[in-house]
């Protein structure tokens, strides 16, 4: 039972952005209790039709709109439209929070820009999320987590199996739902601020930082002036303590080794390597290093002997850090997942969703709702903010709001 207030109960946020990773921060907001009430176009949000794109499973429900814009209300409404804009302008008033990921010459066209908003509401905290951020010669240009947040932190480069490879392709929010958790952090470092200062605040994030940030012990080596061995492949990797390994069912495990001094012997125990001790190119983690070729040849031999599970079972006993590289197909059933509270239900039994990646102990976080149709909630956000029904009915005759 709930017995402490959710944090950002009374908070009202308005979500005026799409494509993944600034709608993803207002989400978790939502997580803690605050009111998102999400601003599109008569159009759409053109996130909403991301999940009917070339080569994704053919389906009717929309799963990345229910994953991004979960426990939100929608209010459709035309910002072209003067009456529009101060539709817009009515609820920054009395808002706590502002998020946009719009193109920057885009905000001052329709007066949604930091001045513009500032300006209604010196205590609202201005969220503002770009591609490559907000100063220098891209700072207009737009990109996805695939282009700005991969590509050109060096991700794609430095993730393919092996340095003669092509770049390896990111799935789909990689980059921006870690990219959402940076841009949360600084919406709610502001509202701190302003609980001791009592005035709002511009705060910034963009892909291309968080892909620096993600990637941030490569690049600080190559800011010291380090250059590094290329990538080689599995089957040439310089540590046989940190590698994977292909199971004989097919499976892949992810071995690594925490303290070789300690463990390489209990490793070599659980894979049921004999006489290990007396072999001089086994006998200590250096020697492995030494014959790293030999000894990945062997331990491929002794994986493929046995199922995943067998030596999941024989890992785990012997206290070893491993992990089972996943596939989709497991997640549905995986028991941690689901006890440790990662996978939540929807509030309406319609299946479960991905919980926002943190909790705070002893405070609960809100059922996670349905995503809101186009529009669904515009007469009852409209109605809270003092129209009357006559006004309501003439913003929708005239297509100010649908």
């Amino acid at each position: 039972m709930q017995t402490t207030p959710r944090p950002f109960e009374g908070l009202k946020v308005i979500d005026c952005a799409s494509f993944i990773a600034a709608p993803a921060a207002a989400t978790t907001l939502a997580d803690f209790g605050a009111d998102v009430i999400k601003i599109e176009s008569p159009e759409g949000d053109p996130y909403r039709a991301t999940f009917q794109a070339a080569g994704l499973p053919v389906t009717d429900r929309n799963y990345p709109w229910e994953l991004d814009n979960r426990s939100k209300r929608s209010l459709c409404l035309d910002l072209k439209q003067p009456e529009g804009l101060d539709v817009l302008y009515t609820l920054v008033r009395t808002a706590d929070v502002f998020i946009t990921n719009l193109p920057l010459p885009v905000r001052t066209r329709l007066k949604v820009d930091y001045d513009s908003i500032h300006a209604l509401n010196p205590r609202l905290v201005y969220g503002s999320f770009t591609a490559y951020g907000e100063t220098g010669p891209e700072a207009g240009k737009t990109g996805f987590d695939a282009t700005a947040f991969w590509a050109r932190s060096g991700l794609m480069d430095l993730v393919k199996p092996d340095h003669a490879a092509p770049p390896s392709r990111p799935t789909m929010g990689m980059g921006d739902h870690p990219s959402a958790m940076a841009f949360y952090g600084a919406i709610v470092t502001a509202l701190f601020a302003r609980e001791r200062t009592g005035r709002g605040a511009q705060v910034r994030s963009s892909l291309l930082a968080n892909g620096l940030w993600s990637n941030g012990i490569m690049v600080q080596g190559q800011l010291n002036g380090l250059q590094f061995m290329p990538r080689q492949p599995r089957e040439l990797a310089p540590n046989p303590f940190s590698n994977i390994y292909c199971c004989g069912d097919g499976r892949w495990l992810n071995l690594t080794l925490s303290s070789e001094a300690k463990q390489f012997g209990l490793l070599m125990d659980a894979l049921e390597i004999h006489g290990w001790s007396s072999n001089p190119k086994l006998a200590t983690p250096q020697s492995c290093r030494d014959h790293h070729l030999e000894v990945i040849a062997l331990f491929d031999r002794q994986f493929a002997q046995h199922d995943l599970n067998h030596w999941r079972s024989r890992l785990d006993q012997a206290g070893l850090t491993f992990g089972v590289i996943g596939s989709l197909a497991d997640i549905d059933t995986d028991e941690q997942m689901h006890a440790s509270g990662s996978l939540v239900p929807f509030a309406d039994g319609s299946g479960h969703t991905v919980s926002s990646p943190f909790e705070v102990v002893g405070i609960s976080k809100s059922p996670a709702r349905i995503a809101p149709a186009l529009g669904e909630h515009s007469q009852q956000v409209l109605r809270e903010a003092g129209y009357t029904q006559d006004d309501i009915a003439r913003l929708l005759a005239q297509g100010t709001v649908v």
